[in-house]
């Protein structure tokens, strides 16, 4: 990684090469291997199964701001081709409120007004601390923010808070999607506005579009730190979303020091091309390749990954 990104330093991910392309296998080192296997699920999706059918030819990208010093926010920006819309991080342990507003401060400065700031706390504030960063953060015309509590009862009490407050701030979600048994309940109890929609945590490119349509919300697509053959899959998603209202976060290529793609998918004048390749090039993976005991913990991962999926699929029958 270019700078410390959600507490990652080093990304690691397991590519499988299939009939109809490149698939991404890359949980998190934390997860288990109930919920990884769902990572594995969109890999075999990905090589095995062709995309659905686009509805439009470009998907419009956001800038992701990693928790850096304001200081260093326009280094991070200019990584961003053309884009208009910022995603910043806030609630990093270590870091306090106002290290947050002087962040989320120079990314209004610096997209003007006519840009769109976003802010993720990947579940990190309680409902109180929510509601006092909110309002600290809302001066500089949030357009959501994400997963600012980590369950769904806190978000829920979020948006009646916020409203009672007056403060005008739409709630996303994301843990409560990616990482739910039943990613539906984001929709049935009122938790959010709107969804961030990954296509790794939710098996596929087919199975995250049924949970958008099922959803009814407004879908945000995002990468999991992803390399380029995991980005192309959410391009795929966006591009064939019926509806797609906001920028999607799958600009995150540019935080990594090198990919794995001949032509990695970074944004240009704000956008991805639906039709831009994901081509693996064989001196990339030679530069990225894992040393023997990260390889041999991985291919030991994808044979218990796979036999989850294998054991459900045979529960199923």
């Amino acid at each position: 990684m270019r700078v410390r990104f959600r507490g990652v330093e080093v990304r690691e991910a397991l590519l499988l090469q299939g009939p109809a392309g490149w698939g991404e296998f890359s949980p998190f080192l934390e997860y288990g291997d109930a919920e990884a296997a769902r990572w594995l699920a969109a890999a075999l999706d990905s090589g095995w199964r062709p995309p659905p059918a686009a509805v439009r030819d470009v998907v419009p990208v956001n800038a992701t701001v990693p928790a850096v010093r304001a200081a260093d926010v326009a280094g991070v920006l200019a990584r961003f081709d053309g884009c208009t819309t910022a995603k910043v991080k806030v609630a990093e342990p270590g870091q306090s409120l106002s290290d947050d507003v002087a962040r989320v401060a120079e990314v209004r400065a610096l997209l003007g007004a006519s840009g769109r700031v976003r802010v993720d706390a990947n579940g990190a504030w309680t409902v109180d601390d929510a509601r006092r960063a909110l309002a600290a953060l809302a001066p500089y015309e949030l357009e959501y923010a994400e997963q600012p509590c980590a369950t769904l009862p806190e978000l829920a009490a979020l948006r009646v808070d916020l409203a009672r407050a007056g403060l005008d701030v739409l709630v996303a979600a994301d843990e409560s999607i990616r990482k739910a048994e039943d990613p539906l309940r984001v929709a049935a109890t009122g938790s959010a506005d709107v969804v961030v929609v990954k296509v790794a945590p939710l098996g596929g490119v087919a199975s995250a579009l049924e949970v958008a349509a099922a959803c009814g919300l407004p879908v945000v697509v995002s990468s999991a730190l992803d390399t380029s053959v995991g980005i192309a899959g959410g391009v795929a998603l966006a591009a064939a979303l019926p509806v797609l209202p906001f920028a999607c976060g799958l600009g995150t290529v540019g935080l990594f020091e090198r990919d794995v793609a001949s032509a990695p998918l970074r944004p240009s004048g704000g956008v991805l091309s639906v039709s831009a390749a994901s081509d693996v090039a064989p001196d990339a993976l030679a530069q990225c390749a894992a040393p023997a005991d990260r390889r041999e913990w991985w291919l030991d991962r994808l044979v218990r990954c796979y036999d989850v999926l294998a054991r459900a699929r045979a529960e199923t029958r």
